[in-house]
């Protein structure tokens, strides 16, 4: 079970708003600053470890920005959206941000309200309201993925390839850092 107090966006909620063109190329701690700034200035000071994200239709619309590492990194704990564009379901996944597509949720909560998400019959409830929402199921694999922190750990324990440290994954600090080493 994964409970957290929500943050709400809306529909179409693009990479661009979530991570700013001008702060993937900064640094981790750096970059984390400007996530959601155009839209929710001096959010990610209010963000707190365990907190969800829910929002409505096509959220992540846009690039292939590594914005769930940036949320990660925030500690967000889920991302519950009525949908998730494919690419950004894809780069949670890769970097472990857990992400559930919940029809109805971003009308069945508001701000600051908590929802408890539940990993074994994937429902996810408004703790305030009681009510009760299906998430689309995802397969194990996917889900251990995204809450083991996404592929590097996995391909890690795999001696697949050595330590990677993902804080500074952006485009510029994966053409000037080689890629993990392969063992």
């Amino acid at each position: 079970m994964i409970a957290g107090r929500i943050w709400k966006f809306g529909d179409n909620i693009s990479t661009d708003l979530i991570m700013p063109g001008h702060s993937v190329y900064l640094p981790g701690e750096e970059r984390l600053r400007f996530v959601f700034q155009a839209n929710r200035p001096g959010w990610a000071k209010n963000v707190k470890p365990g907190d969800l994200i829910v929002a409505g239709s096509n959220f992540g619309t846009g690039s292939s920005r590594p914005a769930p590492l940036s949320f990660r990194s925030l500690g967000i704990a889920c991302l519950l959206a009525d949908s998730i564009t494919d690419l950004f379901y894809r780069n949670c996944v890769s970097f472990g941000l857990l992400a559930l597509e919940c029809p109805g949720v971003a009308q069945a909560f508001e701000e600051d309200q908590t929802a408890e998400v539940s990993l074994e019959d994937f429902t996810v409830r408004n703790r305030t309201t009681g009510r009760i929402l299906q998430a689309a199921r995802v397969p194990e694999r996917l889900v251990q993925l995204m809450v083991g922190g996404g592929v590097f750990p996995l391909l890690e324990s795999e001696g697949l390839v050595g330590p990677a440290d993902l804080t500074e994954a952006s485009p510029r600090s994966t053409r000037a850092n080689p890629p993990p080493s392969v063992k």
